[in-house]
């Protein structure tokens, strides 16, 4: 890099720290909630964590079969709480990330729904992880007044800068890993409460896979979760969440937030390295280029020390 790039990166990195500083005193503020509330009961040494793929179809009865929720902590997302073994699996970490959770949107009933079920379905004690920046003041525990259910917020707000200082926000609680889906949340908790083995399944990531262009030049997807039996919807058009009215993504949106999603991958993978902390892969045919695979991690657990 020549001098004058050096410079240009310096002037730019120092410009967006003092812009993420100056947005967090007014939007957010600087306190770790996460760190604060700690970790839930006695850790296991694992954390697994579910996201919404379709292969978690597949994944899932495995898990249970081998008894992966009595000896390991589990962290879900999401519209899990639908499934009827998330009783079975008594996650101690449950993350909420989208907008549509705190605002009103095309999925409002569903919200609601789910809602109800945590209310009625949580018999254990559980840390639920919502965005704290919320401009319309959504009362989650007027929603959520169960006993069981521990509200924490986390900071969304993303930082653009030095890379050191981003690592060091990471490790305050004070940064985000708001990278475009909430999984990566679930990391970076997973992360900041200690856990160092992380271990992710349902991770397809197939964010590609099933884009079209519809007669009226609407960007549409055939999307596919594991609540679904993985079974391909018929394209539909891919709509901003938290709009009303919906607003859809243009091509090039879409695929500038799809990108800046898997660069917030090779962002967690470096800084889980900086913890000495491994993030696996489980979901056979993921996207996800940025982790061990789980034959990679098995392989290498194998070899003598």
């Amino acid at each position: 890099m020549t001098l004058s790039l050096r410079i240009v990166a310096l002037l730019r990195n120092t410009f967006d720290t003092l812009f993420y500083f100056a947005a967090m005193a007014v939007k957010e503020n600087f306190r770790n909630y996460v760190g604060r509330a700690g970790v839930v009961g006695r850790p296991s040494q694992e954390l697994v964590l579910l996201a919404n793929g379709p292969s978690l179809g597949r994944e899932l009865p495995r898990l249970l079969a081998r008894g992966d929720h009595r000896t390991k902590d589990f962290l879900v997302v999401n519209f899990f709480a639908e499934d009827d073994r998330f009783e079975e699996i008594r996650p101690k970490y449950y993350v909420l990330s989208d907008p549509m959770f705190f605002r009103q949107s095309v999925n409002r009933e569903r919200v609601e729904a789910l809602y109800r079920r945590l209310n009625e379905k949580v018999t254990w004690e559980m840390n639920l992880y919502v965005q704290y920046y919320n401009p319309e003041r959504f009362d989650y525990r007027r929603r959520l007044p169960n006993p069981h259910i521990r509200i924490v917020p986390f900071h969304t707000l993303l930082y653009h800068g030095f890379r050191s200082v981003e690592f060091w926000l990471f490790r305050h609680g004070l940064g985000s890993a708001n990278f475009g889906t909430v999984i990566q949340n679930g990391e970076y908790i997973g992360l900041l409460l200690g856990y160092r083995h992380l271990s992710l399944y349902g991770v397809d990531h197939t964010l590609l896979e099933g884009l079209c262009v519809d007669a009226s030049n609407r960007l549409c997807r055939a999307d596919r979760h594991y609540y679904d039996q993985g079974a391909a919807a018929a394209p539909r058009p891919i709509y901003f969440n938290a709009t009303l009215p919906p607003v859809p993504y243009t091509m090039a949106s879409y695929l500038a937030e799809v990108a800046e999603l898997f660069r917030g991958h090779e962002v967690l993978r470096d800084y889980a390295a900086t913890l000495g902390a491994r993030i696996v892969n489980h979901t056979a045919g993921s996207m996800i280029d940025a982790y061990e695979r789980a034959g990679e991690a098995e392989q290498q657990e194998a070899e003598p020390k």
